[in-house]
């Protein structure tokens, strides 16, 4: 059986058992901040657990793209080195909401892997919860009879809280769980130790496939359990583990899930898998990994600095990094595996072949420059240890740990491979000072993401959140519920209304402002946010009656201005595919009352003539007063049919909303809030156009009166400019003649410049001191920059044998100092320019730096320049012992 038909025969399965099959939700998260990644099934599902939302289908099922890199098993670290932990993995689900509960839960577990798959039951185990007296919880004595009636007592174990009650953080749903376990080993490993002695060992070949979490109870902020009004089944089974399992193979990576990668990077490398550990390993971990990157850009998540994207880079580079260490890779590698990635995936997840293209340009572009970050990082490890080489005394060499933080956070130089090339040079990393630089970054972190969030205080569970903000900006609400945040030592608070005129952020418009108010108070609202589907209002304080009748009423202004620009991002994008081409895709947004900023894929710059066009058609449909058309709750797939433009990377329901500015120009699925006219915008300007990433472009432009008062502000400088000129005819021939003009006098200027500095060379040759075998050039110059500087004492060095020189240099009304001193006298005295220079910076307030045979200083204090002539000559003469 192969990977393809055990998924199709799950949700078969499960869509016989009256579950509705679902698509996955895309890996990167958008409306749950405490989540970056979907890391498990029941992600997508969590406002029913929560009670924010009541489920109209009871029974789901589906397939769902996961990603985790750290927690639990800590897995990005174990990936590669073990053969069962991934990055990116599928987790098979079906899910009960307030229907059916462990005891079907159970039955159906068992009824699919061992009449379905065929799994032999003689090697599964079942643990369920053994209870918690230190929290008064009871052991799972429900699922333990369910399981008696169906596996011999010796194969039900009970397991800990760790193992056996799952939480989804904190506070929140949580409840006990029933895992099963396989027991692969040979039948000779078996009998010499039954595996039930391995369960949750951490074995190879004993391992979990399924999950089955029992959610009955609430965790509060105290600690406090309480019993849900609903009991939800969430189950979660490792799609690659149970393919490893039913193919009998003692290895994931050893499954028709990950062959053919590691079969075409054995061929690409020369290298066969099985051969070597490290070669093996470093095969593991890219086959991993590419799954990991190429699925969450497609999925919307560029590789950056910062948040999910820095995230996605750090897997990046760790695959890149093997490659480079033990494949032997120099060049880019990794973007040829995604056609033989978007093959395997084709049916279940097709937006790797829809977007093949784009997610090559970008993974191509990272592994580029990263190489680059290798070789310069190399380049100063080099030097690093020869430094601390010389000053070992023959002892071993050690590494700095500030010098190895640096390469880590500057140069994105990970930690081990600094400790590798040390290993290899019979030197050692101070990892003490490492960590203790890496806690100060991680204490920073927290302390600045640092919340606390108290439990909710629900007025009313029975309503439902009603948005009203389409229709009027003002609205009378009840308070449903709210709860006190601290954020950065701030306390404000979180009120969730049953009707609401606040736009929550989402889709890349910002979150509405305003007010509610009663029986005289106000209380402003500072933001709108989304908690998964909640909207939730900020507010500076809590209304005094919470169970008063609200006048809620949003910021008309920064509305309107955001409508503005949320519509011109529409009307932006289409003028983009008609200019450009249909491969321009959404990639990012954001829209506020003063910017709109569109990020799109698109493989070149725009040109001025394109932006121009672009620009035109854009104000040409503001022009044309185009009204709005706005549909809701239309079924996804008629929306799909008539042409409507969706993101990759939402998660759109099975009814969307579609907004239209004419049907054969524009036709998008958008929640956002619009204007009823385009004529509304008023005027439309893009004030910039760059590249954020490989293949991605960025246009930021602003509308109505931000575009006004650009252009007005643009005349006025034009007319001055013109002013200045005397009003000529032709300003431009004008401008660029005095460029000209400026041109051939600073041509002019460099010659002189040029040959000031030759003269002055001469004149330092001329008064050289030769003796003792050096020769000794120490003057005081005037010249017009650093560069000159430079120039002539480089030049000396070429010209000079032995030279040691140091010019005390007056440029402008700044002091400079440049030592320069031949390779031999470095190297036969232990010279070191740097040095000299810090100490000799101290007489003109400064500071500098550089390499043992030159370096530079600069300064506040020009008259200390006589003073680092003096104490130069000394500093020669005790160099070399004179």
């Amino acid at each position: 059986m192969d990977a393809g038909e055990i998924r199709a025969k799950f949700l078969s399965f499960f869509k016989e058992k009256d579950h509705q099959i679902v698509v996955s939700a895309p890996l990167v998260v958008k409306d749950d901040p405490t989540l970056m990644f979907t890391n498990a099934g029941m992600n997508q599902f969590k406002d029913f657990f929560l009670g924010n939302k009541r489920a109209k289908i009871k029974r789901i099922a589906d397939t769902q793209k996961c990603l985790r890199v750290s927690g639990k098993h800590n897995d990005l670290e174990e990936v590669g080195i073990d053969t069962y932990h991934h990055t990116m993995f599928e987790m098979l689900g079906n899910w009960s909401f307030g229907d059916y509960f462990k005891k079907e839960a159970i039955a159906w577990a068992w009824e699919l892997l061992t009449e379905v798959y065929g799994l032999p039951g003689d090697r599964l185990y079942a643990t369920v919860f053994g209870g918690d007296k230190s929290e008064g919880l009871e052991t799972d004595d429900e699922a333990y009879g369910f399981w008696k009636e169906i596996l011999p007592e010796d194969k039900i174990l009970y397991g800990s809280k760790k193992d056996n009650f799952w939480e989804m953080g904190d506070t929140g749903p949580c409840g006990p769980c029933s895992e099963l376990h396989i027991d692969l080993r040979p039948d000779s490993e078996v009998a010499k130790k039954p595996g039930k002695e391995l369960v949750n060992a951490d074995h190879p070949q004993v391992i979990e496939i399924w999950n089955l979490v029992f959610i009955q109870f609430n965790r509060k902020a105290n600690g406090a359990l309480e019993n849900l009004p609903e009991k939800h089944v969430d189950t979660g089974m490792g799609f690659e583990r149970l393919v490893m399992a039913i193919q009998g193979k003692m290895s994931n990576y050893d499954t028709d899930v990950f062959t053919p990668l590691i079969d075409f990077i054995a061929d690409m490398s020369g290298i066969k898998y099985g051969r070597h550990e490290d070669t093996d390993v470093a095969i593991r971990v890219i086959v991993d990994h590419i799954r990991a990157v190429a699925f969450t850009i497609a999925d919307g998540q560029l590789p950056s600095n910062t948040g999910a994207g820095y995230v996605i880079r750090r897997i990046l580079r760790r695959a890149v990094r093997y490659g480079f260490n033990y494949l032997n890779f120099t060049e880019p590698f990794m973007y040829k595996l995604l056609p033989v990635l978007a093959k395997q995936f084709d049916r279940v997840f097709p937006e790797l072949r829809e977007q093949l293209e784009f997610i090559s340009k970008v993974i191509k572009e990272e592994e580029t420059s990263f190489l680059r970050t290798l070789e310069n990082g190399l380049k100063i490890f080099n030097e690093t240890f020869d430094a601390a080489r010389k000053e070992s005394n023959g002892n071993t060499p050690i590494i700095s740990g500030d010098v190895a933080f640096k390469l880590l956070d500057t140069y994105g130089f990970p930690i081990d491979l600094t400790q590798l090339l040390a290993r290899e040079r019979n030197a050692d990393v101070n990892m003490e000072q490492f960590d203790a630089r890496m806690a100060e970054q991680k204490n920073r972190s927290k302390s600045d993401a640092a919340q606390e969030k108290g439990d909710w205080i629900v007025l009313d569970d029975s309503a439902e959140v009603v948005f009203t903000g389409y229709e009027t900006l003002v609205t009378d609400s009840r308070i449903l519920r709210y709860r006190q945040i601290k954020e950065k030592k701030k306390n404000i608070y979180q009120i969730v209304l049953e009707k609401t005129p606040f736009y929550a952020e989402s889709g890349g418009q910002v979150g509405d402002t305003g007010y509610i108010e009663a029986g005289g108070e106000k209380v402003f609202i500072l933001d709108t946010q989304k908690e998964n589907d909640l909207i939730i209002q900020y507010a500076e304080k809590l209304p005094s009656d919470i169970h008063a009748v609200y006048r809620c009423v949003v910021d008309e202004k920064k509305r309107r201005l955001t409508e503005n620009n949320h519509s011109a991002t529409h009307l932006l994008q289409a003028a983009l595919r008609e200019v450009l081409g249909d491969h321009v895709q959404q990639r990012g947004s954001l829209v506020n009352a003063k910017i709109l900023r569109f990020d799109f894929s698109h493989f070149s710059k725009v040109t001025d003539e394109e932006m121009e066009q672009i620009e035109q058609i854009v104000n040409r449909r503001i022009r044309e007063n185009i009204p709005l058309d706005e549909k809701r709750n239309i079924p996804i797939d008629r929306a799909k049919s008539i042409g409507a433009m969706a993101l990759f990377g939402e998660k759109y329901g099975d009814f969307v909303r579609v907004i239209t500015f004419d049907p054969e120009y524009s036709v998008e699925l958008c929640g956002g809030t619009h204007v009823p006219m385009t004529g509304k915008i008023g005027l439309f300007k893009i004030i910039s156009e760059s590249s954020i990433a490989a293949g991605v472009r960025r246009i930021e432009a602003i509308t109505a009166d931000e575009a006004e008062a650009y252009v007005s502000s643009n005349l006025k400088v034009l007319h001055q400019i013109k002013a200045l000129f005397n009003n000529p005819k032709d300003l431009l021939k004008i401008v660029e003649g005095t460029l000209d003009e400026k041109a051939e006098l600073s041509r002019q200027i460099d010659k002189m410049q040029l040959e000031q500095a030759g003269n002055v060379k001469i004149g330092l040759i001329q008064g050289a001191n030769k003796s003792n075998g050096i020769t000794e050039i120490v003057d005081l110059v005037k010249l017009p920059n650093a560069d000159t500087l430079k120039k002539i004492a480089f030049e000396l060095k070429n010209e000079v044998d032995d030279l040691f020189m140091v010019l005390a240099a007056e440029i402008g009304d700044k002091p400079q100092i440049a030592i320069m001193i031949s390779d031999a006298l470095v190297s036969k005295y232990g010279l070191n320019a740097g040095a000299m220079v810090r100490e000799l910076a101290k007489e003109i307030k400064g500071g500098g730096g550089g390499q043992p045979f030159f370096a530079t200083a600069g300064g506040k204090d020009i008259r200390g320049l006589s003073n680092v002539i003096s104490k130069a000559k000394s500093m020669i003469a005790e160099a070399i012992g004179v």
